[in-house]
């Protein structure tokens, strides 16, 4: 049996992330609102800090609960989430805006939503 406490501490701070993102992306309608200013620059570079927070986050969970839960929760894909931290660090220069867009378009709400019924479940 895996550190329940520790586990709920951890899947806290990945949604505390997805928190952040989404109040930072409000006013980004297009990927040219992050592309064509230096405001729209940090805005990215902020988000890509955040993604990196959620995916080292999934990382140490993963770790902690011996891979037990993720798997339950399909509706994410859970190796993606986790390599695109190793992406944004390792590769930051070659950061694609559009792809970035797209996960705070389309994917970050639901990993929010997954976060949350995960850590309902562990509690």
């Amino acid at each position: 049996m895996y550190d329940k406490e520790l586990a709920v501490e951890i899947l806290k701070q990945i949604y505390h992330a997805t928190e952040l993102i989404s109040q930072r992306f409000e006013s980004i309608h297009n990927v040219s609102d992050f592309t064509n200013s230096p405001a729209g620059m940090e805005k990215l570079d902020s988000i890509c800090m955040q993604l990196i927070v959620i995916g080292e986050g999934l990382k140490n969970f993963d770790k902690v609960t011996e891979k037990s839960e993720l798997p339950k929760y399909p509706q994410v894909e859970w190796k993606r989430a986790k390599g695109l931290r190793d992406i944004i660090t390792h590769h930051y220069a070659d950061i694609n805006a559009e792809a970035i867009y797209d996960i705070c378009e389309n994917k970050i709400l639901i990993l929010a939503e997954t976060i949350k019924k995960i850590s309902e479940s562990i509690e």
